[in-house]
């Protein structure tokens, strides 16, 4: 299954009344569990991760965002967010060695890759859903991203 897939899945089940789903395909099995709020995925012997599923804890955290850059600039943050579509390592170039894909001020266009995101030992490119120029990096290189964690703010 393509991890594309796997995210719209995800967050199908997250959206619904299921509590609970399995797939299997190749010998490969997805377990996806909802309890008390709280959505476990799971494959084989392996556990993938655990994701907490508040609802609202999502916009409070956007919230908590916002209110964080409001006092200080003055107003709230414009600009869209680009989010990581699973959860992994952030990374901000390539390889060590190379420049970052994006920085703040790069006018970035649609598709264009602006991270990397490594999960399971697969390096997943991050696109750009929009065009504008990046006003906000979000996480620092190397760092462990959450499923639909902001990552960028494009202007």
């Amino acid at each position: 299954m393509e991890l594309e897939n796997l995210v719209k899945l995800i967050q199908t089940v997250s959206d619904s009344d299921l509590t609970g789903f399995q797939y299997e395909e190749n010998g490969v099995k997805l377990k996806i569990q909802k309890e008390k709020e709280q959505m476990v995925v799971s494959t084989g012997a392996a556990q993938l991760t655990t994701v907490q599923n508040v609802p609202g804890a999502q916009s409070n955290a956007v919230s908590a965002l916002k209110s964080e850059d409001g006092p200080e600039k003055g107003k709230e943050a414009e600009g869209q967010l680009i989010k990581s579509p699973l959860v992994g390592t952030f990374y901000a170039a390539p390889s060590e060695e190379a420049a970052p894909f994006v920085a703040v001020g790069d006018h970035v266009a649609k598709g264009q890759t602006v991270a990397i995101v490594e999960a399971m030992k697969l390096m997943n490119d991050i696109e750009c859903d929009f065009d504008g120029v990046v006003s906000e990096v979000l996480v620092k290189n190397g760092e462990t991203v959450e499923y639909g964690q902001p990552l960028f703010r494009i202007a």
